[in-house]
């Protein structure tokens, strides 16, 4: 049994002092090559420390490549792990010249950041809660079996096995009759994009929401397209002004719109959708954006799948949809893996088009996700995180709801989604109580941040967003309380 005396641990946490002395035991010899460790809950108990820290401890040891996992077997001592001498972790205060000045003046700009106790702003994620150990046996089952695909640059349209996966999940999940070869792959937001606009071109004219998601507008005008934004209401984009624009393209988050957690009328979508059908030209771009986070009720069916059986659309409707999704919030903002889905007519131009392009996402990445969901691994995941956030939202919005802040304020929220916003019925600005929120620790935007182009500085009360899954729960009591005394000494 591994043996961790605690006493000898300083300021060092619990997780990262047993993490350190298991790594020292393999890397000395003390644990051998293939020799079976205690399950994470026997060390535990032996310990008398969490079955949690040791979970943490070990999946940081599994993606170090000092120990993996067989499922059903248990834990085992990696016989191929790589030891970096210690002296290449200090090569970097060694080395001269600008690359290592500009690393200098990026750390002490960093270094000079005020300590936060909660980013409601960053959508991230809880680290802890990716599935190390099963990611990486997924990694480890694509390279037991090499083969010479993996070596080569990806097709167009990304990884065949991958796009086959995709479309079972959209069958599945979100009740899209998909086939693979309308699926692309691509590394983020900026790839999908630019595909949008190379099949379209950038004398089309694009909407995007507004307030929204900024970068899209960005990326749209970046590629050289104009951009127009369109505001949305309680139900959704106002589909008559998209009509007044003169857009051929328009970009919507139907089933949860970020930033206000405006979920789309049935009215509206099937206003949006008569719109499309009636010019060949018109399309929309639906982003599915976190809609695997609803709490509550069936999930919201797509308008890419509406579309197909919208009596309304005249049958046109599904070749007007192009249906577009992440994995960076189910699995992790770095892993930059997203996909659209075509109509078919659309998907024949692209081959027809752009075969000449090289899938951004590398073949190993893209086998390995396929395997992580042949296996069952990506549904069971998303179950445990849904469980994770649904639990998170209720205590953060209950520790609001139960505090003095419940007396100036608003929740309004959908139960979905991974956001939701707090409007303050207060006699200050916006801006006066967001800097007094940072002088506390807590860093939380404005909804009018999001609103794109001029004609808007504030609104007239203030309301912000509470993108809430990159903090723990064990900070929300004193996350509520600082607000609270924010609030009051302003009033």
């Amino acid at each position: 049994m591994i043996t961790c005396d605690f006493q000898l641990r300083g300021d060092v946490s619990l997780c990262e002092y047993l993490y350190s002395t298991i790594k020292d035991q393999v890397r000395s010899g003390s644990l051998k090559e293939g020799e079976k460790l205690p399950s994470k809950r026997s060390l535990a108990s032996h310990l008398g420390v969490s079955v949690i820290t040791v979970a943490n401890a070990y999946a940081r040891l599994i993606s170090e490549g000092y120990m993996y996992s067989v499922e059903k077997k248990g834990f085992f001592v990696a016989s191929d792990y790589v030891d970096v001498p210690e002296a290449l972790q200090h090569v970097e205060q060694t080395r001269s010249g600008a690359g290592s000045e500009d690393f200098a003046r990026e750390t002490s700009v960093n270094s000079g950041k005020r300590k936060l106790l909660a980013d409601f702003r960053t959508n991230s994620i809880n680290v802890e809660k990716f599935p190390f150990s099963v990611w990486n046996a997924a990694m480890r089952d694509v390279l037991k079996e090499p083969h010479e695909s993996l070596l080569r640059s990806p097709p167009p349209q990304g990884v065949y096995e991958l796009r086959c996966e995709i479309a079972k999940y959209l069958r599945c999940f979100r009740d899209m009759d998909v086939d693979p070869s309308q699926i692309i792959i691509g590394a983020g937001t900026e790839y999908i994009t630019f595909i949008v606009v190379s099949l379209f071109g950038r004398n089309a004219v694009y909407c995007v929401e507004n307030p929204g998601y900024r970068k899209i507008a960005s990326v749209f005008q970046m590629n050289g397209a104009r951009c127009v934004p369109v505001n949305v209401d309680d139900e959704g984009i106002d589909v008559r002004a998209v009509r007044e624009s003169g857009a051929s393209v328009v970009h919507v988050s139907p089933s949860h719109h970020f930033p206000t957690g405006t979920v789309m009328s049935l009215n509206r979508r099937l206003e949006l959708l008569s719109w499309a059908a009636a010019d060949e030209n018109h399309f929309i771009i639906e982003d599915d954006y976190d809609s695997e986070f609803r709490f509550t009720g069936r999930p919201l069916e797509t308008l890419f799948g509406a579309a197909s059986k919208s009596v309304i659309a005249c049958g046109k409707g599904a070749g007007h949809v192009i249906y577009t999704n992440t994995f960076s919030k189910t699995l992790s903002p770095s892993y930059r893996i997203s996909y659209m889905v075509l109509p078919p007519h659309l998907a024949e131009k692209f081959r027809k088009n752009a075969s000449f392009l090289t899938c951004p996402v590398s073949v190993f990445e893209q086998s390995a996700l396929s395997r992580f969901m042949q296996n069952g691994s990506y549904e069971k995941h998303i179950i445990r995180m849904k469980n994770y956030y649904r639990n998170l939202r209720n205590s953060l919005i209950q520790s609001i709801s139960a505090s003095p802040l419940s007396h100036v304020l608003s929740i309004r929220e959908q139960n979905a989604g991974l956001h939701f916003l707090l409007e303050f019925n207060v006699p200050v600005s916006g801006k006066q109580l967001q800097r007094r929120f940072l002088e506390n620790g807590l860093d939380i935007p404005l909804l009018s941040e999001y609103w794109i182009g001029d004609g808007l500085n504030e609104l007239d009360k203030p309301v912000f967003v509470m993108n809430y899954s990159g903090i723990s729960r064990e900070v929300i009591p004193e996350a509520v309380a600082r607000m609270n005394s924010a609030v009051k000494t302003l009033l």
